[in-house]
């Protein structure tokens, strides 16, 4: 017999799957082969091979910097179910932010909070440094194998879906303002997409 805390908690659950799938968060994305799994904490891959007098190469750092420091402050936000404490406005923008304070306030409607890390192996596919607004594109693979979801009236971990992929791919767009510094505009999860 399900109850009706047992349905508000597996949609709850579906709700929190998607706040962790907006997670932050490509290095190994589609190679095909490769079983390395990803570490648990927040680390980025290091810039293709440039030469220190290549231009991008600055800029490139800071990109991948801008975007693990976004995903590490996303994951101390789930685990409180609250952006309170963290430096999220710092990294993301206000569209991205937005959607980010929605799946909070889900999972404190849900009584949900997230426990364990997410592993990155986010890398820099494009880069446009000349552009009127300077953007890159950034490609991760998320592994959420060391997570998981309690449940905050009970303290007990919740059922994770069976449909979704351990480690999945997302697409970040990062944005330079007139201020000159790098921000997150744009945050893509691909849960059909196993990397």
């Amino acid at each position: 017999m399900t109850t009706v805390r047992q349905k508000h908690t597996r949609r709850g659950v579906l709700s929190v799957w998607a706040a962790v799938v907006l997670a932050v968060t490509a290095g190994g994305c589609g190679n095909g082969g490769d079983d390395a799994k990803p570490s648990a904490a927040v680390r980025t891959a290091p810039p293709a091979s440039r030469s220190s007098a290549d231009p991008d190469a600055e800029a490139e750092t800071e990109v991948l910097r801008v975007y693990s420091a976004m995903s590490a402050e996303r994951m101390k936000a789930y685990r409180t179910a609250s952006a309170r404490g963290t430096d999220l406005a710092e990294y993301a923008a206000p569209g991205v932010l937005s959607a980010f304070s929605a799946e909070l306030a889900r999972m404190r409607k849900d009584c949900t909070v997230i426990r364990g890390d997410l592993g990155h192996r986010p890398r820099v596919t494009r880069l446009d440094t000349g552009a009127p607004l300077p953007t890159a594109r950034v490609e991760d693979c998320v592994d959420q194998s060391e997570r998981r979801v309690l449940d905050t009236l009970t303290g007990w971990p919740m059922p994770l879906p069976t449909d979704q992929p351990s480690r999945y791919r997302v697409e970040a767009t990062v944005e330079r303002g007139d201020s000159g510094r790098w921000k997150v505009t744009g945050y893509d999860p691909d849960l059909s997409q196993p990397c």
